[in-house]
């Protein structure tokens, strides 16, 4: 083997070896005590956690394809006016993470929001929709109209892959719309559910902003978050890391089981033209209604978010009563936000640059040198998306804790810009790989051939062809993986300990915590990273279409 790819593997394997596989260990290897893992299962407050978290996670995932299965099928197989703009509206959930959405939906269904006070003009008396078991459904809307698009991009991939002459043949056999539906539609894009509905099964099971931010409390992610204070004398936290990562996997293994892809049922790339059936006027407004009402439900978070950081009397009332744009003002003032834009930008660009190159390289591994053994980082590359982010959090931060040697460099008391970049950079790391993974398949080796039999090196080939060839792909990887670490959640809660380090979520959620004008000023200041990370979504959108739910797949 050559000598560069040689070094080329030496270093991917320790990067990892030490940035995933050893927070894992540290995590695991102070968890596995057994009277402590006992006692998660003998505390009652510990079992409800667990059962709360994850009913919400099966809740969530239904809601999600409840939402989803109808708008990819439609966009499949009609075509209609506004076709172009519905994947835009589709996507509208993913420029705001859920917590942030959740000041929103307080506003709405606060006791004297919007929703109570519609019900007050109808004669019904107000109802806590933010109490009881109410935050529990609150928590699970939110969550649902967030990742359905993960789920609705993942379908709509799968089916179009189907070969349409399956079910031509079926339907010249005499079978139903129904029959074929259920015989060869759903079997055959089994694979998209299992890739979309698995990712949105663990990541609702673990989510920590939006119970946290509703204040659910009785839920492991908050307990686990809750018990990060006494992480050098109190074992406990570490052990609800070991049951919930448990917990997880066999979440993923049950899916597999019912929804994943088994030997008789493989994805069938289409041979003939797709029979798209064009939609016109009434036709064409009923096939728009769907995408249009979920983009509404969907955007309700969003809407409310905006009205209430230009509110300046909003109680007891459908809409604000007088507007203001005091509190953009104050955000762009406050000295917490202002700090926290910069840290953002900062964690993030590390996150980007340590993406791009560890993703790059191992795309070419997996796709082009495929040593002996290509499968494990390949398989590493991937696991991040099924590790749950808080469980990756809170391995960073053990790995902080327990190595004397790990916390010189990623302390988060100190200057945590490593220990956050990279927590990061692991967390999108297969958006990267996915993203030039597919490019160079897409590639021919002609070219790269070519160049090796003139006597190019590798290293010559790999910057002055490959890396062109697939610089689309790339810079949508990059893109990713900057704009949703600017607003990471759990890694960002639990490792910025300081206020002088908080990146953008947690000023957030620090602002809405304060009384008076906090929550005002953290939705000003909510809007600015929607409009962000709207502007990223669009762009990448824009270059991959379709092919973008190949990013969000295990």
């Amino acid at each position: 083997m050559k000598p560069l790819r040689i070094l080329t593997l030496t270093i991917l394997a320790a990067f990892f070896s030490v940035f995933l596989l050893l927070p894992l260990y540290s995590v695991v290897k102070n968890g596995l005590n057994p009277a402590v893992l006992a006692e998660c299962f003998r505390n009652p407050i510990y079992v409800e956690g667990l059962l709360n978290s994850l009913k919400i996670a099966l809740v969530t995932t239904a809601l999600t394809f409840v939402i989803a299965m109808i708008p990819a099928l439609i966009y499949d197989r009609y075509d209609f006016a506004g076709k172009k703009l519905v994947n835009t509206l589709m996507m509208v959930p993913m420029i705001l993470p859920p917590f942030v959405g959740a000041l929103g939906f307080m506003q709405i269904f606060g006791y004297y929001g919007t929703a109570n006070t519609i019900l007050q003009y109808c004669g019904i008396p107000r109802v806590d929709w933010l109490g009881g078991e109410g935050r529990f459904w609150m928590v699970c809307i939110i969550e649902a109209l967030h990742l359905y698009p993960i789920l609705y991009l993942n379908i709509l991939t799968a089916l179009a892959n189907i070969d349409p002459a399956l079910n031509e043949a079926a339907r010249n056999l005499g079978a139903g719309r129904w029959k074929r539906f259920s015989k060869i539609t759903i079997p055959m894009i089994r694979p998209g559910i299992f890739a979309g509905g698995t990712l949105i099964l663990i990541w609702s099971f673990t989510e920590l902003g939006t119970p946290l931010m509703f204040g659910f409390n009785r839920v492991t992610t908050v307990q686990i978050f809750n018990g990060i204070t006494e992480l050098e004398t109190n074992p406990l936290p570490y052990a609800l890391v070991v049951v919930m990562l448990t917990a997880a996997a066999l979440l993923y293994a049950l899916s597999r089981m019912f929804l994943g892809k088994s030997a008789a049922v493989t994805m069938t790339k289409g041979m003939s033209s797709p029979n798209i059936k064009k939609l016109t006027k009434w036709r064409a407004i009923f096939a728009f209604l769907p995408f249009s009402a979920v983009a509404f439900m969907a955007g309700l978070p969003h809407i409310a978010l905006i009205l209430t950081a230009f509110s300046n009397d909003w109680h007891g009332s459908i809409f604000p009563r007088d507007f203001t744009v005091k509190h953009f003002a104050d955000a762009l003032s406050h000295d917490m936000v202002t700090g926290s834009i910069i840290n953002s930008l900062q964690y993030s660009f590390l996150a980007m640059i340590i993406c791009v190159t560890a993703g790059v390289l191992t795309a070419v591994v997996i796709t082009r040198w495929r040593p002996r053994g290509w499968q494990i980082f390949d398989t590493l590359s991937m696991m991040p998306l099924a590790i749950p982010g808080i469980i990756m959090a809170f391995g960073f931060l053990s790995l902080s804790a327990n190595f004397p040697l790990a916390r010189i460099f990623l302390d988060p008391m100190k200057n945590p810009l490593l220990l956050l970049g990279t927590a990061y950079a692991i967390r999108r790391l297969p958006y990267v790989t996915r993203a030039a993974a597919a490019g160079l398949e897409q590639t021919p080796l002609d070219l790269e051939e070519a160049a090796h039999n003139l006597g190019a090196g590798s290293w010559k080939v790999m910057r002055r062809i490959v890396i062109p060839l697939i610089s689309a792909n790339i810079a949508v990887g990059a893109l990713f993986a900057f704009s949703f670490s600017m607003l990471e959640v759990s890694d960002s809660l639990l490792l910025a300990h300081k206020k002088e380090f908080y990146p953008i979520t947690k000023a957030i959620f620090e602002l809405s915590g304060i009384l008076g004008s906090g929550p005002w000023v953290a939705c000003a200041f909510g809007v600015w990273t929607m409009a962000f990370l709207g502007c990223s979504l669009a762009a990448a959108n824009a270059i991959l279409g379709k092919k973008m739910g190949a990013l969000f797949r295990f």
